[in-house]
């Protein structure tokens, strides 16, 4: 055990500075619990050292209540450690602790021993300190062995553990030192035992190199010092109390004071005083001891732990904290890399600025940190910037001189955040700061109208709007501010008056942009009364709303109807002219509550709305605006209620005017023998816009638009000369009739006759926007082939799933020519640089915005071809001309291209497969014609090629069983575009496409065993003896394709030039192991395996396949040993004569000669005369092969795992298992035929990892766990 004289070098606290004490309450002591063990009330003198103290009270002692040598006795059951019992949690901790406090006073060594084993047990150490190691072994040496002792199995520990039993233990056991304190704080924690022995263990603890230690340690000693700090705050102000009565019993005049009273006042408060520096003594060791260290520990849960309570100590007692000693703390740690800690600290600063009064004391803090907490605004950690945007509304409402203009700024524009708890957050800044100050000449302002107070707020929200330039973001303004600003945004009563009414004399009007903005604003807010969630982009979707929002929806809603069934006519008549304001007001009759009209006698309202919007149609030509207007009609004509025939009626009377004009116009308009003017074009576009944009959302089919229509069309395209706009229009007015068509064919209501009528509508249409493709107008192409996209996806054999069979004679597939004019659109058009693109005509197209609305278009063509092909409407194999555009194009249309591959797999892998093959070849073929048939393999568009294929095997996933056949068939055709052409160099030279097998190779790795024996197998039909001898550089892609199908491959499979084989030498390698049983193939593996073989194996060989022999066995060289072999014996076993029976089984039937014993004398003397002359140079050339090989391998091994750590895609994954199956056999089998000087290192094995730990020092890093520019920070 620790001596006094240890205990006293240890303990050195500074006494140079005096507590600073205030309180006005007295502290009560009903059990008389002040007179302490050990030391009365002037009993402090004559002190015993630790070690007497000890002794004497280890003898004759006698378990308390409750304990039962050391453990806890519940229900007089159960003995339970105090580790379990806290753990449990069965019962209360106050009983836990008085039990514990009555075994202490019984016997505290016995007490102490089991505490301190308490707080080893809480570290997940399975160890237990003895009395014996207690009684004689220092601290150090305790920890030491609790180190030896601990379980580092795992590097779990109850701290970390996660499950509910685990949260509650770390709350029981932080309440229990808490109590522990508070139950100790009138005698045992002054006896300088308890606290003296547990302030050393966690001090030694908190030093430990065992994460545990530390952790469970520093957590205790934090919450031990907070309890102190309660202690330190209940005698501050007993000590105030104790002070008030001696101050006032002294000042009585002579005949009435009580001097016992004042000698007994005068002890109590010199013994609070002693009290006060003993723990103030125990605070000062704790945190020099433990938090000095570990507020910079490696952990960042214990940085955090430290912070937390620190910011708690400062509240509490913030007379002996709250100052820049321990303020700069925090500071320093606001620099923190790890985002919990660093929010730990703004919430601790937070309940410090909460307080006003301590505002003061921070103003030192708030100049030197603040520039810190605005960055942290922008924190990476979304709950950090919450918390740093709350605690600058803190010092803003401490404070308006803090925070400079610079600094509010960069807080305002959160309000447009995607993240809404920031930008809610930002809301509540600005409305603290440009809402809450109000002067006193507002005071007797009317609640409501243009001259309230509202009135100007609503107007500073304008004018804020406006400076922040992001005009199309209302809705995110209005969500921000709607928690702590609603009562403002819902003051709809105030907005209209604001633009109804004519300003008072001396009043500034608005101007038409605020009033727009204005506008904007209250639509915003009317949507989200309505509403009830957030903008899109901001929230994860609609959540359930509480019976009292659903009343206050309700309510906001028929105040809504209320009040704009009345306005809203006179903001029209108002604004009729303007297309931002009466396109955004035109959307407010949406949120109606229709009923309201006839509950409310309201329909004389109604009867203007309708007239205003009928002069709003007449006036405008604006797509957005007619759109505007078709909505709200749409909304208006709801059968339910009793306004739908006065509705129906206006809407009936407005179409037929609109139709009988565009009907007129467009005889005049052509008429035979005249040239239509500019004039006569305008107005039957304008007609046609209207009628367009009515018949998006209203069936117009009674009015037989389709003819006028369509012999618009056909007349544009006989005399090329129709203006652009007329010819979209009349194709999206056409592409409308021709789906209301089919909805009502589809609900059954048609008679049989409409069928065959939409039958032939629809296929004319189609032919006529297909021969719109053709036309010279890039607009009036992207048109025609959207809707053509549309109509083949609608239009196809989807059709028929929903159980319509009827409408069978309705699927329409586009013929050969449609589908390639459709692709060649898609590559003209679609596939271009952002330089190239001249579809602009204005001029603008320079600008980014123009680029951006352009990239927008071209993905949305895309994505519509793309359709086509993932449902089946065009050929698979066409999207080979999209897929080979995947890696050029990666930025612009990676997604769209990457999930176009994901939906063909699923729906026909093996058809997917040949089409990415097929996409490979195409651009092989682009390469071959630009660089010539002797490019360079290290070229970059040959790199660029192989660099897509890679991209494409990496697709396939992780299952080869699924895969299995797509990409054997990959491989198929592959090998068979390969030998497809002759050698442009004549008879013995390489086959032109040769060098796709380089390429092919890439797909290798995705093959299982049994699949590379038969793909090899199948390219060996296309090979010639000759080809497998050749060594030259134009013959490598088939020498590396085939050694990518040779990887774990057993020896039958191998081939004949492959320099040893690795299966014999590993026999030789391994004589004293014993042989490994081999696992018994699947059932499903065979008939798999089979099946390939036989499906593409067998088939009809559309390719001559030339003479390949089988490679011969390697007989000759398995008893020997390669190192010991001569090369002239190596090689020619290895390249034995094949007999004539052998000849007769590589040759197929039909290419066997008649004179077959002739040919086969022949054949053999041509081999021998060719192994002769370059049986010297191979003898030569043996080993620097196998070199070759070695670094061959170790090469594609670095390769293969350097692309598994840079993938791009979200199913990739390194090929690194092809790679290094059988690599054990292979790597032996290559150093057995290399004279390598190994040396084998024997490390001695490790003793114990924590034992060597605790040789390193116990020193943190700061720069570890904080940015640089803390550690220039320079203390107050």
């Amino acid at each position: 055990m620790i001596t006094a004289q240890d205990l006293h070098e240890e303990f050195q606290f500074p006494q140079d500075t005096e507590s600073q004490l205030s309180s006005d309450a007295d502290l009560e002591d009903p059990d008389g619990r002040n007179v302490k063990t050990g030391r009365g009330m002037g009993a402090k003198r004559g002190r015993k050292v630790l070690g007497d103290k000890a002794k004497s009270g280890g003898a004759g002692r006698v378990t308390g209540a409750g304990w039962v040598n050391g453990l806890h006795k519940e229900n007089g059951i159960e003995n339970m450690s105090l580790f379990e019992v806290v753990k449990v949690g069965r019962s209360a901790t106050q009983s836990v602790v008085d039990d514990w406090i009555e075994a202490y006073k019984q016997d505290r060594d016995m007490a102490l021993l089991e505490l301190i084993n308490f707080f080893i047990q809480c570290s997940g150490c399975k160890g237990a300190v003895s009395e014996e190691m207690f009684r004689h072994m220092q601290n150090s040496e305790i920890i030491r062995k609790m180190t030896e002792e601990f379980d580092e199995d795992s590097g779990d520990y109850p701290l970390t553990l996660s499950g509910p039993q685990w949260k509650r233990f770390r709350i029981n056991f932080c309440d229990f030192i808490a109590v522990l304190v508070r139950q100790c704080q009138y005698s045992i924690i002054y006896d300088e035992y308890m606290m003296d022995t547990v302030i050393s263990l966690l001090t030694g603890l908190s030093d430990s190199q065992v994460r545990a230690f530390r952790h469970t340690s520093t957590l205790a000693a934090m919450k031990l010092m907070t309890a102190l700090v309660n202690v330190a705050l209940n005698l501050s102000i007993n000590m105030d109390n104790t002070q008030r009565q001696y101050e006032a019993e002294r000042n009585k005049v002579i005949a009435k004071r009580a001097n016992d009273r004042l000698e007994l006042l005068l002890q109590k408060r010199k013994e609070l005083q002693e009290n006060q520096d003993d723990i103030e003594n125990m605070m000062n060791a704790i945190f020099k001891g433990v938090f000095v260290h570990r507020y910079r520990d490696a952990i960042a849960e214990i940085r955090a732990i430290c912070i937390e309570e620190i910011g708690v100590w400062m509240k509490l007692y913030s007379d002996a904290f709250l100052n820049d000693s321990y303020l700069k703390y925090v500071g320093w740690t606001m620099h923190d890399k790890q985002g919990e800690v660093r929010l730990k600290c703004l919430t601790a600063l937070q309940g410090l600025y909460y307080n006003r009064e301590l505002g003061a004391r921070l103003e030192l803090f708030t100049s030197r940190f603040k520039d810190r907490i605005v960055s942290m605004t922008l924190d990476k950690e979304y709950d950090v910037a919450v918390q740093a945007v709350k605690l600058l509304t803190l010092i803003l409402q401490s404070s308006d001189e803090v925070l400079t203009a610079e600094d509010c700024e960069s807080v305002y524009h959160l309000v447009y955040s995607a993240h809404r708890p920031i930008a809610v957050s930002a809301g509540e800044f600005l409305f603290k700061k440009l809402f809450s100050h109000r002067g006193p000449e507002e005071e007797g302002l009317p609640r409501r109208g243009r001259q309230s107070l509202n009135g100007s707020l609503i107007k500073i929200t304008v004018f804020f709007f406006l400076e922040s330039e992001l005009h199309e973001h209302g809705a995110y303004l209005v969500d921000s501010l709607w928690e702590c600003a609603s009562e403002l945004l819902k003051d709809w009563e105030t907005m209209i008056s604001l633009l109804l009414d004519e300003p008072m004399p001396g009043e500034e009007a608005l101007t038409d942009r605020q009033e727009t903005a204005l506008v904007e604003i209250m639509l915003s807010a009317i949507r989200q009364a309505c509403e009830c969630h957030p903008p899109v982009g901001r929230g994860t979707g609609k959540r359930v709303l509480t019976a009292k929002e659903k009343k206050t929806q309700l309510d906001d809603r028929t105040r809504i109807t209320e009040m704009f069934a009345v306005a809203l006519p006179l903001l029209l008549a108002k604004y009729c002219v303007d297309i931002d304001k009466v396109t955004n007001l035109l959307q407010i009759p949406k949120y109606f509550d229709l009923d309201i009209y006839t509950t409310g006698r309201l329909e004389r309202h109604m009867d203007a709305l309708l007239r205003q919007i009928w002069e709003v149609i007449d006036k405008h030509t604006d797509t957005e605006v007619l759109e505007a207007c078709s909505t709200t009609y749409y909304c208006l004509c709801n059968e339910e209620f009793t306004i739908f025939n006065r509705v129906d009626i206006a809407r009936s009377q407005l179409l037929d005017e609109l139709v009988d004009k565009f009907n007129r116009l467009l005889e005049d308009f052509l008429q035979e023998g005249e040239e239509p003017d500019d004039d006569d074009a305008y107005q039957v576009l304008s007609t046609l816009k209207k009628i367009t944009a009515f018949h998006n959302a209203h069936d117009l089919s009674k009015w037989d638009l389709f003819t006028s229509n369509y012999r618009l069309l056909n007349i544009g395209l006989q005399n090329g000369d129709m203006p652009e706009q007329i010819v979209i229009h009349a194709m999206q007015c056409t592409h409308y009739i021709v789906l209301w068509h089919l909805a009502e064919v589809s609900d059954g209501s048609s008679i049989k006759g409409d069928l065959v009528t939409l039958r032939k509508q629809m296929r004319a249409f189609c032919l006529v926007c297909q021969r719109y493709l053709n036309s010279i107008n890039t607009a009036v192409k992207e048109q025609a082939f959207t809707i053509l996209c549309d109509l083949l996806l609608i239009f196809s054999h989807q059709i028929l799933s929903s159980g319509l069979e009827r409408l069978e004679d309705l699927v329409y597939a586009p013929d050969s020519s449609l589908q390639a004019e459709l692709l060649n659109f898609i590559l003209d058009q679609v596939f271009i640089d952002q330089d190239d693109d001249v579809n602009s005509t204005d001029g603008q197209q320079d600008d980014e915005p123009s680029k951006i609305e352009a990239m927008h278009k071209r993905r949305n063509l895309l994505a519509a071809y793309c359709k086509l092909i993932i449902y089946n409407v065009v050929e698979m194999n066409t999207g080979a001309d999209i897929f080979k555009h995947y890696m050029r194009y990666y930025n612009d249309y990676g997604d769209i291209i990457k999930e176009t591959m994901s939906k063909t797999r699923q729906i026909d892998k093996i058809q997917c497969a040949k089409t990415l093959i097929l996409s490979l070849q195409k651009l092989f073929n682009e390469m071959m014609s630009e660089l010539g048939f002797n490019f360079d393999r290290s070229s970059s568009a040959f790199c660029g090629v192989k660099e897509l294929a890679r991209r494409f095997s990496l697709t396939f996933g992780l299952d080869q069983i699924k895969t299995r056949e797509a990409i054997a068939m990959l491989h198929k055709d592959g090998i068979e575009f390969a030998f497809k052409e002759p050698s442009p160099q004549g008879e013995g030279g390489p086959p032109l496409n040769l060098p796709f097998l380089d390429i092919l190779s890439e797909f290798s790795s995705k093959l299982i065993r049994q699949d590379k024996r038969t793909v090899h197998m199948y390219l060996e039909r296309f090979m010639t003896f000759q080809m497998a001898l050749q060594r030259d550089d134009c013959w490598l892609p088939l020498i590396s394709y085939r050694n990518s199908l040779q990887a774990g491959v057993d020896d039958d499979a191998m081939s004949v030039i492959s320099g040893i084989s690795s299966r014999g030498s590993t026999v030789r390698s391994k004589k004293s192991k014993p042989a490994t049983v081999s696992k018994r193939k699947l059932p499903e593996e065979e008939n798999s395996s089979s099946s390939i073989d036989g499906v593409w194996m067998n088939r009809e060989q559309s390719v001559p396949t030339p003479v390949m022999m089988h490679s011969p066995h390697l007989t000759s060289t398995v008893l020997r040993d390669p190192k010991r072999m001569r090369p002239e014996d190596s090689y020619a076993a290895a390249f034995s004569m094949p007999t004539e029976e052998h000849l007769h089984q590589a040759l197929p039937p039909q290419q066997l000669p008649h004179h077959q014993h002739q040919a086969a004398i022949d054949y053999n003397t041509q081999v021998t005369w060719m192994l002769t002359q370059r049986q010297h140079a191979e003898a030569r050339q043996h080993q620097e092969r196998i070199s070759m090989q070695y670094a061959k391998m170790r090469n594609h091994m670095q390769q293969a795992v350097r692309r598994g750590s840079g993938l791009m895609e979200d199913d990739e994954e390194p090929i690194v298992e092809d790679v290094m199956m059988s690599s054990e056999d292979r790597l032996e089998d290559i150093n057995e035929g290399m004279d390598f000087n190994t040396m084998e290192i024997d490390l001695p094995a490790s003793k114990n990892r924590r034992e060597r730990n605790e040789l390193k020092p116990d020193y943190f890093d700061p720069s570890s766990i904080m940015d640089d520019s803390v550690l220039n920070v320079s203390m107050f």
